[in-house]
């Protein structure tokens, strides 16, 4: 069979679809992959992948602009060019966005299936799972994420536990030639090793500082001879301009020098990585490289830490991380310094040599490992499993699995009972009003079924707001209250749907209900 998958998304997204790659080549398929094309060169690195389709998406928008004609010609070309070459017998998108699910639509032949997102003839929204629905709106919720995004990415491709590692494949000799190259710069003496160090980041509020990464770089240089390499794009020269006035030892500087398989090359050869949450530390995982990331401001690792067992990753001990997105800091971002120069190098020294305990003053530890069910997860290393956020997630990836695999709970974790009073009331009182309110759903669809009054119409319509506020409300909640008001808009008038999904959210809330007895 012919799998098609659709990701149009940024490096690290892109990055992150080998589990799925990995998971429908263990099941005999062929795979091809529509990526947008200035990304293309990146899709050489995913390791199954039979056929690429890069997608001109920048050069649509521009014709769309000079000449939309233009643009339909170059879209039928696209869509004939994968009918003529890999005709899909099912098509994966793992792109929310209405471009993606536009060219889904098209792409798909009319006998095909489609898994993920995409359209209906209408032009509405049509996914095809509740873990897509959760994909979609699951970035909103940043202070409980209970999953790895590789794991949705898996789930809403229809996926079991096939794929569940992010095994790269290597980088050809040229790359490999040209990684020993730029690493010969820095012959020195006494040196056993290279630490690539990653200082850029999507934004300045998720870039640790630079003077703290020269520390870190500077110990690691004194004690374990590890030269540090500097990766990074040409127009984060000025972060590598910083670093080298600092440093005091020798210094490889790729910033802007390699494309992306001479990146992944580079990685290969070095021992380890400190980095920021960026696709570079995606690339690294799928490496192999060993890596140590920060996550800063809306960066957490639940959801986007590295897809490999036996890495670590720091955040800042703060009440208020992670922060929402788009909103000021009030903090004048503080969560910066929050994580030391020390903190990251005891990880580095754990990561490396096994050293034991290490104190993570004002900071968040965790290793990556695999866990029971097949998914990531996170362990401290910093005596935070039993803080709130930590037990919260654990509770949440227990039942929402179930409830986004469609399958009963399994039940009670226990993880409740260790939970802070405060916050085990507050939880406890959202779920039994949302639990009164999806029963009163329940009874009020069943009459309307029978009897579709516009009077009980009304009634109905005030319920289902009333739960989306209940859920809304509370930041513990809100990602079940997102899934809801997405889910039931889905459902459209189609009453027999919405008594079947509100049955489906009774029972997960009972289930969550349960834990607190």
């Amino acid at each position: 069979m012919n799998v098609l998958i659709i990701n149009l998304t940024r490096f690290g997204d892109l990055i992150q679809t080998q589990p799925v790659v990995s998971g429908f080549k263990s099941q005999g398929h062929k795979v091809g992959l529509v990526c947008l094309e200035n990304f293309s060169s990146a899709a050489t690195l995913l390791d199954g992948v039979d056929i690429v389709f890069p997608f001109p998406g920048a050069g649509l928008l521009s014709k769309l602009d000079s000449d939309w004609r233009l643009a339909v010609r170059d879209s039928s070309d696209f869509k004939a060019s994968v009918m003529a070459t890999f005709a899909p017998d099912r098509t994966v998108n793992l792109t929310p966005s209405i471009s993606s699910r536009l060219l889904t639509y098209d792409l798909a032949p009319i006998d095909g299936e489609v898994v993920g997102f995409s359209v209906d003839e209408l032009g509405f929204n049509a996914d095809t799972s509740a873990w897509a629905a959760f994909l979609q709106m699951g970035g909103s919720n940043r202070g409980a994420s209970p999953f790895n995004i590789c794991d949705i990415f898996r789930r809403t491709a229809g996926l079991g536990n096939e794929g569940n590692s992010l095994v790269l494949a290597q980088p050809g000799e040229e790359a490999m030639g040209r990684a020993d190259t730029l690493l010969s710069e820095s012959a020195s003496k006494g040196a056993k090793g290279f630490l690539a160090l990653q200082m850029g980041a999507s934004e300045e509020r998720r870039r640790w500082p630079v003077e703290f990464f020269v520390r870190v770089a500077q110990k690691a240089w004194e004690r374990d001879g590890l030269v540090p390499v500097l990766l990074g794009t040409k127009g984060e020269g000025e972060l590598g301009d910083r670093f080298q006035e600092q440093i005091g030892a020798p210094v490889v500087n790729c910033m802007g020098r390699t494309s992306l398989t001479e990146l992944a090359a580079v990685l290969c050869k070095c021992t380890a990585l400190v980095t920021n949450d960026t696709g570079t530390m995606h690339l690294a995982a799928g490496m192999g490289t060993p890596l140590c990331s920060v996550f800063l401001a809306t960066a957490q690792p639940w959801d986007t830490g590295p897809y490999r067992a036996g890495n670590i990753c720091l955040e800042p001990d703060m009440e208020c991380h992670p922060c929402d997105f788009g909103k000021e800091c009030p903090n004048e971002n503080a969560c910066r310094r929050a994580v030391t120069p020390d903190a990251m190098y005891g990880a580095l020294q754990s990561l490396l040599y096994d050293q034991g305990e290490v104190r993570f003053e004002g900071t968040r530890a965790w290793l990556t490992r695999s866990g029971a069910d097949g998914f990531m997860e996170l362990v401290s290393l910093s005596g935070h499993d039993d803080s709130d956020r930590a037990l919260w997630i654990g509770i949440q990836h227990a039942h929402y699995l179930n409830f986004l695999d469609g399958v009963p709970s399994a039940g009670r974790t226990g993880l409740a009972e260790r939970l802070s009073p405060n916050v085990a009331e507050e939880i406890s009182k959202t779920l039994t009003s949302a639990h009164d309110m999806l029963f009163l759903l329940s009874q009020q669809g069943m009459l309307l079924l029978r009897n579709p009054r516009e009077q009980a119409k009304k009634k109905y319509l005030a319920s289902w707001q009333r739960l989306q506020n209940v859920l809304g409300a509370s930041s513990y909640l809100n990602i079940l209250g997102s899934l809801w008001m997405f889910e039931s808009q889905k459902s459209g008038n189609d009453m027999v749907s919405l008594l079947d999904m509100t049955e489906r959210y009774r029972s997960l809330v009972a289930a969550l209900q349960g834990e607190f007895v």
